[in-house]
């Protein structure tokens, strides 16, 4: 490590200077999650924002508009799922993106996914190596489409 120069791995390099630009919303009830998953995005190079409930989460999103939704499903005040279909109503929010995450085992029926804007799934516990990864497909689809 010579000159204090710190190798990150190809997968959590990306896109480093696109990801500046990008602001992902992080929502969960469980601080540890939050923790982890806002520390790894910013690595990355992402704008993190967070919320403690769906409510916060809800409000953030409709001043802040950022590019990605990551949610729990159980949150207080609102679920994942109500804070995205709530997202989807919305002419501002419509377009945000979501990654959604639950307790193993635990799935959404194809027509709520349809409804509420969420295009992943990943069950916890999760590794936050293949959260990144996951987020930097969705903002490429994104993109894409």
């Amino acid at each position: 490590m010579a000159g204090g120069l710190v190798r990150l791995p190809a997968a959590d390099r990306g896109s480093q200077m696109g990801n500046m630009n990008k602001t992902i919303l992080v929502a969960d009830d469980e601080s540890h999650i939050l923790h982890v998953v806002s520390l790894k995005l910013r690595n990355a190079g992402y704008r993190v924002l967070t919320a403690r409930d769906g409510q916060e989460a809800l409000e953030l999103a409709q001043s802040e508009k950022p590019d990605l939704l990551i949610t729990d499903y159980h949150m207080p005040e609102l679920s994942g799922l109500e804070l995205c279909q709530k997202l989807k109503q919305g002419p501002e929010t419509s377009g945000i993106p979501a990654i959604m995450l639950t307790a193993r085992g635990y799935h959404l029926e194809p027509s709520d996914t349809e409804r509420s804007g969420v295009l992943r799934m990943l069950s916890k516990p999760f590794s936050p190596r293949h959260l990144l990864a996951t987020v930097n497909e969705v903002l490429e689809q994104v993109a894409a489409a």
